[in-house]
C-alpha cells in the first residue's frame, strides 16, 4: 500500500430504535449495551486502531456528543473530533470528513464506519477491511461491504450483485442495484436468490475518489465544503461548519452517491455483523438459556442474577443489576427496564412502539432525553 490510511467513525446518531436505554442526551454508540465493558464507539476506535494509526481515526459526531467522545476516547486529538451542528445524514458527514482530511494530505486511503455496529468475528473483519484497502486504492473504485444474509431481515438495506457466481466469500463484485428496507416476501425473495447482500454501511475508498464522486453526484454538497477548506484546523472552523449545515440538505451518502456512481464494487462477506438497530436484532445476537431467553448484560454470573421467570420463553430481559424482576407466562416479547422507564414488547413490534412513544412524549410533554 502507497497511501497513509484514514478512519472515519460516523458517531452522531440518536439510536431512537433502542429507546429507553438510548436516548438524546446518550445514545446507543456511547452505551455498553452488550455489557463487554467497552461502548460500541470504544468498540468500533479499538477494531479500526489495529489497522489503521489511531492518530488517523477521526469521529464524525453531533456537537452534543463532543465531551462524551472526548471521555470514551481520550487518546483522541481535539482536532479529529469533528462536530456537526446538525444531523443531516451521513453525505455531510462524509463530505465534512474527506474536506478536512484533504487539507493535510493529498489523497489517502479511507475506511469509513459507523459507530454503533456489532462484529462478532473480528480477524475476519480486520482481514475484509486490509483487502478494501488494497482494492480501493488499487481500482480507485468506491467499495461498500455486503454481509452474506442469514434470513429474510426487513430492516437492512440489500446490494444486488452484478455476477452471483462470483459473489463467493471475500470476492469482489461490481454492485447492479441498491435496495432499501424491503417488505418480508420482498427480502424472502432476496435472500432465496442468493444475489443480494446486506448493506453495512461500512466502505473504503480513497480520499481523491470519494470527491471526485461528490463533485459528480453531489455538487452542491461539495461545493460548500471544498469553498471553506481555509477554515478547517482554525478557530473559525464551527463557524464555518454551522453555515453549511444550516445550508445543505439532509442526503444519505447511499442514496446521494452509491446508488448513482458506475465505479461501485462491493466485497461480499461474513464477520458476524449485525447493525443492532433494534431491540430484536440485539436478541438474536445474544447468548441464550434453554428457553430462548437472553440478558444483554450477560458478563452477569449467574445467568440472570435478578431476574425469576416462570414460564418464559424467547424474551430479552434488561434490567438494572439492583432491581428484581418477576416475569410469568410471556413468549416472545422484550422487556427494558430503565431508571424511569418500563418498555414491554412484542419481538419484531419496535416500528409500531416508537410512532405510540413519540406520540406518547409529546401528549405529556416530554421528549427522549
Amino acid at each position: 500500500m502507497q497511501n497513509p490510511v484514514y478512519g472515519i467513525i460516523m458517531a452522531g446518531g440518536i439510536g431512537s430504535r433502542f429507546w429507553p436505554l438510548s436516548r438524546n442526551a446518550k445514545p446507543k454508540q456511547f452505551l455498553d449495551i452488550l455489557g463487554v465493558g467497552r461502548t460500541f464507539v470504544q468498540q468500533t476506535f479499538d477494531r479500526l486502531a489495529k489497522i489503521i494509526p489511531p492518530e488517523n481515526i477521526v469521529v464524525v459526531t453531533n456537537a452534543d456528543y463532543e465531551k462524551l467522545v472526548s471521555e470514551q476516547l481520550p487518546q483522541l486529538p481535539k482536532d479529529n473530533i469533528l462536530l456537526e451542528p446538525l444531523r443531516r445524514n451521513t453525505a455531510p458527514c462524509i463530505a465534512y470528513a474527506t474536506h478536512k482530511l484533504l487539507t493535510k494530505v493529498s489523497d489517502a486511503t479511507v475506511i469509513v464506519a459507523p459507530a454503533d455496529h456489532l462484529i462478532l468475528n473480528e480477524a475476519e473483519f480486520i482481514s475484509v477491511m486490509e483487502q478494501a484497502i488494497r482494492e480501493a486504492e488499487a481500482s480507485k473504485n468506491l467499495i461498500t461491504i455486503g454481509i452474506k444474509p442469514n434470513r429474510p431481515e426487513t430492516g437492512y438495506g440489500y446490494i444486488q450483485v452484478a455476477n452471483v457466481k462470483e459473489a463467493g466469500s471475500r470476492s469482489v463484485c461490481r454492485v447492479k442495484t441498491f435496495t432499501e428496507k424491503p417488505t418480508l416476501d420482498m427480502a424472502e425473495i432476496f435472500v432465496k436468490s442468493g444475489e443480494f447482500f446486506w448493506n453495512s454501511g461500512i466502505f473504503a475508498w480513497t480520499l481523491q475518489t470519494i470527491r471526485a464522486a461528490l463533485h459528480a453526484h453531489l455538487p452542491v454538497l461539495n461545493k460548500l465544503f471544498e469553498a471553506g477548506r481555509s477554515a478547517y484546523h482554525t478557530a473559525d472552523e464551527a463557524q464555518l461548519v454551522a453555515g453549511i449545515y444550516n445550508e445543505c440538505r439532509a442526503i444519505s451518502i447511499d442514496y446521494g452517491v452509491m446508488e448513482k456512481a458506475e465505479n461501485v464494487c462491493v466485497i461480499c462477506a461474513d464477520f458476524g455483523w449485525s447493525d443492532l438497530g433494534t431491540w430484536t436484532s440485539l436478541y438474536l445476537q445474544l447468548e441464550k438459556d434453554a428457553d430462548g431467553n437472553a440478558l444483554p448484560a450477560g458478563s452477569r454470573q449467574p445467568f440472570f442474577e435478578n431476574v425469576a421467570l416462570n414460564s418464559v420463553k424467547n424474551c430479552l430481559v434488561h434490567a438494572p443489576a439492583d432491581k428484581l424482576v418477576v416475569l410469568q407466562g410471556l413468549d416472545g416479547y422484550l422487556v427494558v427496564d430503565t431508571h424511569d422507564v418500563l418498555m414491554v414488547c412484542k419481538h419484531g413490534d419496535e416500528n409500531e412502539l416508537k410512532q405510540l412513544i413519540n406520540n406518547t412524549l409529546i401528549d405529556k410533554g416530554m421528549r427522549m432525553a
